[in-house]
């Protein structure tokens, strides 16, 4: 094994004015977690990426942004935080630094979601764009954001700011709709929070909340519109080439579970024009659910676990180390 335990080593959103929110030259890399299904693992998958970026010698800051349903604490073996995200966002404390909550793993510490605030769960705008201008005053190489499930607008958002964006899903068929729901809003909002395309909006509405069919697809939208307006048409275009997500398939037991991953990468090219970059997969493993009971990390717990080799493969794939 190439060894995490033993190694040493920007979308712009004009309309809301997202990407001026996050420094390109920052040094901060952000990888979001997100999926369109509640159980899939995103927080399994969060912390453990986590943890493998930290033994790798890199910091790191793993965020909770599932704020109505906070439980990132958990995977990472410690208990509910003093200070949470509801108290940065309601200016009980004045830093986001000041929420950095160690973890039992050198290098990792996390930002708690909310716990008790429900409302919080429903980001204002003004609160979504504090938290992602706060993230450069972080002082950390990697900030990995565990996103809640669903689609809402803010999910959406934080998971087209970060430079790499993580769909997780189960070999499961309403698992795989609504990871393909996900791509599809993902790719609708894209779209719609861009100034320059603001003229086609009604158009797009129309074009991409129709039924998906064969004859009628988001990749079939913009060769209509390059058809009609070329140069706009061809700024859709590069916009949407610029969409890359990763794809992580959770609990797989058998190879016809582990070829799904490659069959959603054919499928998002020929009906989104997506290249879906699927960055490997996790086995079914019953140390999952021990870890989480015992409140445990899991890699930390059972290293000799087969997820070990899995989030190995994966981690080195997203950092592009063969």
């Amino acid at each position: 094994m190439s060894g995490i335990f033993n190694s040493s080593s920007g979308s712009q959103f004009a309309t809301e004015e997202i990407g001026g929110l996050l420094n390109p030259a920052r040094k901060q890399k952000i990888w979001a977690v997100g999926g369109g299904k509640g159980g899939v693992g995103k927080s399994l998958v969060t912390a453990n990426l986590s943890i493998c970026l930290s033994l790798m010698g890199y910091k790191v800051v793993s965020i909770d942004l599932d704020l109505g349903g906070a439980n990132l604490h958990t995977c990472l073996g410690i208990p509910i935080p003093d200070l949470t995200m509801s108290d940065y966002l309601n200016k009980k404390v004045t830093s986001i630094n000041d929420l950095l909550t160690p973890t039992p793993i050198n290098n990792l510490f996390v930002i708690s979601g909310a716990q008790d605030d429900m409302g919080i769960a429903n980001l204002k705008q003004t609160h979504k764009n504090k938290i992602l201008s706060a993230l450069t005053d972080l002082d950390t190489d990697f900030i990995l954001l565990d996103l809640g499930a669903g689609t809402s607008a803010n999910t959406l958002d934080f998971f087209m700011a970060a430079d790499q964006g993580i769909i997780t899903t189960l070999p499961e068929p309403t698992s795989i709709e609504n990871s393909y729901r996900f791509i599809k809003s993902v790719y609708h909002r894209k779209l719609r929070t861009m100034e320059e395309f603001l003229e086609l909006g009604p158009t797009i509405d129309q074009g991409l909340n129709a039924k998906i069919s064969q004859n009628h697809t988001p990749a079939d939208f913009i060769s209509k519109v390059i058809q009609n307006n070329p140069s706009l048409g061809n700024k859709l275009r590069s916009e949407i080439n610029k969409l890359n997500p990763k794809l992580i398939i959770n609990q797989i037991r058998t190879q016809a579970d582990i070829d799904i991953g490659f069959s959603m990468k054919i499928i998002c090219k020929k009906y989104f024009g997506i290249n879906l970059d699927y960055v490997g997969y996790l086995d079914y493993d019953a140390t999952v659910w021990q870890s989480v009971k015992r409140r445990k990390p899991l890699l930390m717990e059972f290293p000799n676990s087969v997820l070990v080799n899995n989030f190995d493969r994966i981690v080195h794939r997203l950092l592009n180390i063969n």
